[in-house]
């Protein structure tokens, strides 16, 4: 039977089951739902510390879990889709690695497992879906130590495994960025975290060669690379600030290539220090993260060796001298690749020093200049808390009242979905079954008596969230579900129902439509 004497035995079968049902008929339609709103909002949930989470070292593991899970669903109650998890503060695992100890920030010891034995890293990713939530593992790639005193190292850890890769540097143990070893012994890292957890992203930030630490006289110390330095050679033609920023460069080009060769689409995310170089723009003033960290974060978003970038611009909006709208303008315009900005907010000052308002104009200026492409990562998780910051309600009530889907990343791989198959009523499955057999790995939908939408889906681990609409009168509806919700009950009986799959590189495909068929009875 060719396509369009199937679809005509479809709807002639989909009118004599109206005779025979109360219950409304759904038949295909060439109508389009509205786009639904993108817009990245992001957290940092940081682990260094014990910042966010967990509360302390050595918690109890269901005391451990259950924290995560409050703020899992505390993101997830203020309509945030992205959760940038801290699982390698400093050569160290919130997850289970062959490579280097547990983190002394979950277990209390380093090397020490947490018993019972879990892998915090696979429960938040499947914590995290659950509930619709993208997952970034962010990791600190040359940090080695934070303090040499304040847990005992672990024989597994690399500064025993392999000390000549290792500086000490302050009150910090360093991986030199300029030992060929150190920077693949990180990129090996980062490959285990991608090839063996389902992250949607895996996040470096601000820490390159380290923040300048003072010696005893309160003198800037220079880093201690002369080792490394030499069997460069001076024949290798850069001075040594650009070898060091060369060091840098290549290592962040590499992990870019080889995360895409791994899982095209896992997003590689790239959070400086928000100021590239004092007078860039010319009324800008502060630290120099080029001259100091050997960090030209410029070249990397100039080349597209990331996928999304978020400068952290932890600035007012009114100061020239770091003004948020004139550095985030700037980055804008050195974007050459297309790559998606999402400046770091500092959220954390609505707890001291800003009201909350200074955030939500945040948001809104770049909604303003992004339209599609808008979107924060918050610094950090703790500022969100209701019960230290305002600034979670005022959100809930502003710019997040409404869930909004994280954009799209089309340069990562073809969409998988193309338009999708139908099942309408039960009274019509045998007919539908059959239309569908002409367009196979699409999304199927279905509307049962209990006005139920129901549906499945071929290549279901392509999919990121669902998108589910409903229009009655002239009012559209959007509610977005996460990857493995397969049903959801309808309020009422929408004049038309519309499902779209956003797959894993935040690109939507073809909606599936239906629209309620009205008949009169004689």
């Amino acid at each position: 039977m060719n396509s369009r004497k199937l679809v005509s035995a479809f709807l002639c079968a989909c009118l004599g089951a109206t005779l025979a049902s109360a219950s409304p008929i759904y038949l295909p339609s060439p109508s389009r739902p509205p786009p639904p709103q993108r817009e990245f909002r992001g957290t940092w949930v940081a682990t260094v510390g014990n910042i966010d989470w967990p509360s302390k070292p050595g918690l109890p593991v269901g005391q451990q879990k259950a924290e995560l899970l409050v703020i899992l669903d505390r993101a997830a109650a203020l309509n945030l889709n992205a959760v940038i998890l801290q699982v390698r503060p400093a050569c160290d695992a919130l997850y289970a690695s062959s490579l280097e100890p547990w983190s002394p920030y979950l277990t209390g010891v380093m090397g020490k497992a947490p018993e019972p034995f879990y892998d915090p890293l696979a429960f938040a990713v499947t914590e995290a879906h659950k509930r619709g939530l993208e997952l970034h593992a962010w990791i600190n790639p040359y940090r080695a130590a934070v303090s040499k005193a304040k847990f005992p190292i672990s024989p597994n850890h690399i500064s025993r495994a392999n000390p000549g890769i290792v500086r000490s540097y302050g009150s910090f143990l360093w991986l030199d960025p300029g030992e060929p070893a150190a920077r693949d012994y990180s990129l090996r890292v980062v490959l285990d975290i991608v090839k063996r957890y389902d992250i949607d992203g895996l996040h470096i930030d601000d820490y390159f060669y380290p923040y300048r630490e003072l010696d005893a006289n309160k003198r800037e110390m220079d880093f201690p690379d002369d080792a490394s330095w030499l069997r460069y050679g001076a024949g290798g033609g850069l001075s040594r600030d650009d070898w060091r920023r060369e060091n840098v460069n290549s290592f962040v080009r590499r992990l870019y290539e080889s995360i895409k060769a791994a899982k095209p689409w896992v997003k590689f995310g790239v959070s400086p220090f928000g100021i590239w170089q004092p007078g860039f723009p010319a009324q800008v003033r502060g630290f120099n993260a080029y001259a100091t960290l050997y960090c030209d974060s410029r070249k990397w978003l100039m080349n597209g060796w990331l996928d999304y970038f978020v400068p952290q611009l932890y600035w007012a909006i009114q100061p020239p001298e770091q003004s948020f709208p004139a550095l985030f303008k700037w980055w804008q315009a050195q974007n050459l690749r297309g790559r998606s900005i999402w400046p770091g907010v500092d959220s954390g000052k609505t707890m001291t020093r800003w009201r909350p308002e200074e955030i939500l104009n945040q948001i809104n200026y770049t909604r303003d200049d992004c339209r599609a492409e808008a979107g924060v990562v918050h610094w950090s998780m703790s500022s969100l808390d209701g019960g230290k910051s305002p600034l979670g309600a005022a959100l809930r009530r502003g710019p997040y009242a409404e869930r909004a889907v994280v954009p799209a990343s089309p340069w990562l791989e073809p969409k998988y979905f193309d338009s999708p198959r139908l099942l309408t009523p039960r009274a019509m499955e045998m007919v539908a079954r059959q239309y569908a057999r002409d367009l196979p790995s699409r999304p199927v939908l279905k509307i049962d008596r209990a006005n139920t939408a129901l549906w499945e889906v071929d290549n279901a681990e392509k999919v990121s969230v669902w998108v589910l609409q409903t229009k009655t009168g002239s009012q559209w509806k959007t509610t977005i579900l996460p990857k493995l919700t397969r049903h959801e009950m309808l309020a009422g009986d929408p004049e038309i129902i519309a499902l779209t799959a956003i797959d894993r590189c935040g690109v939507a495909g073809s909606p599936t439509v239906l629209q309620r068929f009205e008949t009169k009875r004689h």
